[in-house]
């Protein structure tokens, strides 16, 4: 053994963050009634789920462009779920203090998305 650890994806920050905030958000719209969850609600999850997703994709991915552009593609789901967060506290769909909870979480994200970019640019070839 050559003594290098290799890395699984629950050891990513970025990603374990992600994956729980993706919960959080599901508990939430999951109670809602039928209109708020068919229109906010199917876009706030697809959006929050896809940043975990897209990490997780890019992780996978062999090719050091491929990696980058799906953690690209999960940093633009942040932005999105800014978007959905805000609609969701002025539409009284979430509560001040969930709308801080996924707000403090989303802060989070896009400092762990560019390191994990960072990471990535430094450590993989072309």
């Amino acid at each position: 053994m050559n003594g290098k650890k290799h890395h699984q994806l629950n050891d990513l920050e970025s990603y374990k963050v992600a994956f729980n905030l993706s919960n959080y958000v599901w508990a939430r719209v999951d109670v809602w009634d039928y209109f708020p969850k068919n229109t906010v609600g199917i876009q706030f999850t697809s959006a929050v789920d896809s940043i975990s997703a897209n990490i997780a994709e890019g992780f996978g991915r062999y090719n050091k462009k491929d990696k980058i552009k799906f953690y690209r593609y999960a940093r633009g789901s942040v932005f999105e779920c800014y978007d959905w967060n805000e609609k969701s506290r002025i539409r009284k769909l979430l509560s001040q203090e969930e709308y801080e909870q996924v707000f403090a979480e989303l802060q989070k994200l896009p400092k762990l998305i560019n390191g994990l970019i960072k990471l990535t640019n430094e450590n993989l070839k072309d």
